[in-house]
């Protein structure tokens, strides 16, 4: 796990930004798994202006969310489909069959969309590199504390802190959704290449959870700690809980060197050399 502590939330954005840039230079049929929330706005409007800069294009890119609440129709304000459009797909070239979200329709078992999502990711070669937010109570998707760390896709119902923190964003005609369905924590395990973002001191336990606890199904975001591949970009608010702050502000500057010596391109950062589950 790679721990960077930028100065703040836009940093949060511009690095998460490069990573993505490179992601797609060096793969730009790539898969990607996407998350929403408050914390990744930031990092997409900073994509939608590298697009309108002519820097990166998302045309072969096949995306997969990793939530979506369920019982909502797709143009509901509160639906995550509706969310990416607003602030990523409908300013991108993206093409529209290449956008998937775990929805069930009215009409059909929501059991039975799991599954298929599951299927869905593997059939489009499995995910390159999965975007993560981390609640306050350390869920991951809305894998919430208790949930399995091999977990699949699957309807969970949302904690009461998670319920209490999303209904901050709801009218007061509205009423907030209390089960979704959500890619799992073992799921998100067998994406390539992890991100894992979070700004303010809100989210400095978790992230403090995350990155030094004890891996345990009541913090899920901890389980990350046991994947090959993952960065943790945080501002100096959400790291303020985090006990070896100076050693990882170190190790960045360690690696930065390195870079700066062997260049600093998407094909010699050692994040996107290939491993076994890249090869054909």
């Amino acid at each position: 796990m790679e721990v960077m502590i930028v100065s703040s939330s836009d940093e949060v954005a511009q690095v998460a930004a490069d990573i993505l840039r490179d992601m797609l230079l060096h793969k730009p049929a790539c898969v990607l798994g996407l998350a929403t929330g408050s914390t990744p706005i930031a990092l997409y409007g900073e994509l939608v202006h590298r697009y309108q800069q002519g820097e990166i294009s998302l045309r072969e890119v096949q995306t997969f969310n990793l939530d979506e609440y369920l019982g909502l129709q797709p143009k509901s304000r509160l639906s995550y489909r509706r969310f990416m459009s607003e602030h990523l797909f409908a300013h991108t070239d993206i093409e529209a069959d290449n956008i998937h979200f775990p929805e069930c329709a009215a009409e059909q078992d929501p059991r039975t969309v799991g599954p298929g999502y599951e299927w869905a990711i593997s059939n489009a070669g499995g995910i390159d590199l999965q975007v993560l937010g981390i609640g306050a109570n350390g869920h991951i998707g809305f894998n919430e504390p208790s949930s399995s760390l091999g977990s699949r896709t699957r309807v969970k119902a949302l904690a009461p802190r998670t319920l209490q923190d999303n209904s901050k964003l709801l009218r007061d005609d509205e009423t907030q959704p209390e089960m979704a369905i959500t890619m799992g924590i073992g799921t998100i395990m067998d994406a390539r290449r992890i991100l894992l973002l979070a700004t303010g001191e809100h989210k400095a336990a978790a992230v403090a959870g995350a990155v030094e606890g004890a891996i345990s199904a009541m913090h899920p975001a901890s389980v990350l700690q046991a994947h090959q591949r993952v960065r943790v970009i945080v501002d100096e608010a959400a790291a303020s809980q985090l006990q070896l702050r100076e050693y990882y502000q170190w190790v960045r500057r360690k690696n930065d060197s390195i870079a700066s010596q062997h260049g600093g391109s998407a094909d010699d950062d050692p994040w996107f050399h290939k491993t076994v589950e890249d090869l054909d």
